[in-house]
């Protein structure tokens, strides 16, 4: 069976603070340690009252000093958002802190609304034109020091910390290709070009010095719970935030509702429905009834789940029982290659 790691965007519940989330995401970060995944990243966003880890850096050394074995790492950090320098300098630390637990998944989107991107760094559309050569520096920072180079990450040079790129298009399929980099893509909330842009991905991938072939991580969204009716309706938090993006007026992360079509509208129904069509949601056997066919149809190398939830301990009990199905599938598949194996003797 592949891993299994997290997204958490360190959700904001209704009457909360961002000390709350933050207090809450690592709690979830070491049930995730204790329960095997494999990695668990922090998304970069700005100026969204329901989502606490706008200083992933800050975050990601949070969540590696409070937990053991996980790597933890970016899901990712906005490039254009930022100086390449800046960004191996504080990877470079993190890595220093925690050797080879921290990845930086680079994404080419400013992680906000117009406005905000304006105030982050002010050419934000001439920055997003220059991902490709910003995360080109990046590889020559991370990359052993050259005998008379100027600019130097300190700490960073030397480090070669793992370097992914993300993308929900086929513009970061293509240049993870190009690069030999590892490619993680955004279905749980972008789902149009996924298959498209995996394949593009490993038909056009070259190896480099950190990856020899194609490695393809996808998201989805995955919540669980001890019934298919907890688990819709603890879905709904993450529905009713979705519109209310959409809507122009983004709120903390809101209680579950019983009814979620009390809540939109047909067209706004059918936009999120869409928008979240890979999602697998409900009791453990429910999920294993959607999961394993999209596992089996896309052949990912890792999945990586992601779930808005306002209740904690909803949270928690989530990421346990996918791990519990995880650990099932892995075992039923070690016994039907044992089978394969006998029957092949």
């Amino acid at each position: 069976m592949i891993p299994f790691s997290v997204l958490d965007l360190s959700p904001i519940p209704k009457g909360g603070t961002a000390a709350v989330a933050l207090r809450n995401t690592l709690e979830l970060a070491q049930q995730a340690d204790r329960f095997g995944y494999k990695r668990y990243w922090l998304a970069e966003h700005h100026n969204m009252p329901g989502i606490a880890s706008a200083a992933t850096s800050v975050a990601i050394g949070h969540i590696a000093g409070g937990t053991n074995r996980i790597r933890v790492g970016s899901g990712g950090i906005m490039l254009p958002n930022h100086s390449p320098l800046v960004i191996a300098e504080q990877f470079g630390t993190l890595a220093s802190l925690y050797p080879d637990r921290i990845d930086l998944g680079l994404g080419r989107a400013p992680g906000t609304d117009g406005m905000t991107a304006r105030a982050l760094r002010r050419n934000i559309h001439e920055s997003a034109e220059e991902f490709p050569r910003d995360v080109q520096e990046l590889q020559y920072l991370f990359a052993p020091e050259q005998a008379g180079q100027a600019i130097r990450a300190v700490p960073g040079a030397g480090l070669n910390v793992p370097l992914w790129l993300l993308g929900s298009s086929l513009f970061s399929a293509q240049l993870a290709a190009m690069l030999g980099l590892p490619f993680a893509f955004a279905s749980h909330f972008a789902p149009d070009m996924l298959r498209q842009a995996v394949d593009i991905y490993r038909e056009r991938f070259e190896p480099s010095e950190q990856l020899k072939k194609p490695y393809v991580m996808v998201a989805a969204n995955v919540l669980a719970a001890d019934s298919d009716a907890e688990a819709r309706r603890h879905f709904s938090s993450q529905q009713q935030s979705f519109i209310n993006l959409r809507r122009g007026k983004p709120t903390q992360v809101p209680p579950p509702i019983d009814d979620i079509d009390t809540y939109w509208s047909p067209a706004e129904k059918a936009m999120v429905e869409h928008s979240l069509a890979v999602s697998f949601i409900g009791s453990v056997a429910t999920i294993e009834n959607g999961l394993v066919p999209f596992i089996e149809s896309l052949q990912p190398d890792e999945l990586m789940i992601t779930a808005h939830i306002f209740d904690q301990s909803a949270r928690l009990r989530s990421i346990e029982l996918v791990a519990g199905l995880r650990d099932q599938l892995a075992d039923n598949a070690s016994q039907e290659d044992a089978v394969s194996e006998e029957d092949a003797v």
